[in-house]
């Protein structure tokens, strides 16, 4: 299955006070597994960037000012997300901003049901806890020691490794598939698990083994008994 995992810088908060998609990133999986494909951009917000915003992920107007904005390459992304699942961590303030801007550029906003929330997830596996990025990387022992400051991409990247742990981390590969159909270019059977239908090797048969006390036996065992001083069950 494919999935698309993302995040978004912004100038603040809410996108219905004005505040507007800066950055985005997102990194290709498939069957949990990163495939190396992604996609980054910046856009021109066409505003000022306020200093609170600015000191999180480091992005400054000056920066900004040269980008495409969200218009121009709102395309290029679609293309990119596709049909898939869409993965964020706070999913639903990323889904927000996102529909906001192509809704300003007269797009049809992308479904909630392909919303994929890792704080819902990881809130369920681990109630109590912090649910932060950096607390679940710290959890799972994924390295964030470049990361300095937010960044779209980067942040979906560790995000891709935090989700393939919050699913189930490695075991998920060791999920049996069902067999497919013989051809003559598959491996060798024999390098495959027996199915229960498989023959099975015929083992020789032995004697059953003697379970029976001897005569001898059972006299050392009363000889034994009688030495038991106050046993209980003289009492």
């Amino acid at each position: 299955m494919r999935e698309v995992i993302f995040d978004t810088e912004t100038t603040g908060l809410d996108p219905k006070t004005g505040d507007r998609m800066v950055e985005i990133g997102c990194v290709e999986m498939v069957d949990r597994v990163e495939t190396g494909e992604t996609y980054h951009a910046y856009y021109n917000p066409e505003r000022d960037m306020p200093t609170a915003a600015e000191a999180v992920h480091g992005l400054s107007i000056d920066f900004l000012s040269g980008k495409p904005l969200f218009s121009e390459t709102a395309s290029e992304l679609l293309d990119f997300l596709g049909d898939a699942p869409l993965v964020a961590h706070n999913a639903g303030f990323d889904f927000g901003f996102l529909n906001a801007e192509l809704q300003r550029v007269g797009r049809e906003p992308i479904s909630m049901d392909r919303m994929v929330d890792t704080v819902a997830i990881a809130r369920k596996k681990h109630p109590g806890a912090k649910l932060s990025l950096d607390a679940l990387c710290t959890r799972y022992g994924v390295d964030r020691s470049h990361r300095v400051k937010h960044g779209a991409l980067l942040d979906a990247e560790l995000l891709a490794q935090v989700y393939v742990e919050l699913k189930g981390g490695r075991q998920i590969g060791l999920e049996l598939a069902a067999e497919p159909e013989s051809t003559d270019s598959q491996v060798d059977p024999s390098a495959r698990f027996e199915s229960a239908s498989a023959p099975k090797t015929k083992l020789a048969r032995r004697e059953p083994r003697p379970h029976s006390a001897s005569a001898e036996e059972l006299a050392r065992h009363e000889k034994f008994v009688a030495g038991i001083k106050e046993a209980i069950w003289t009492r």
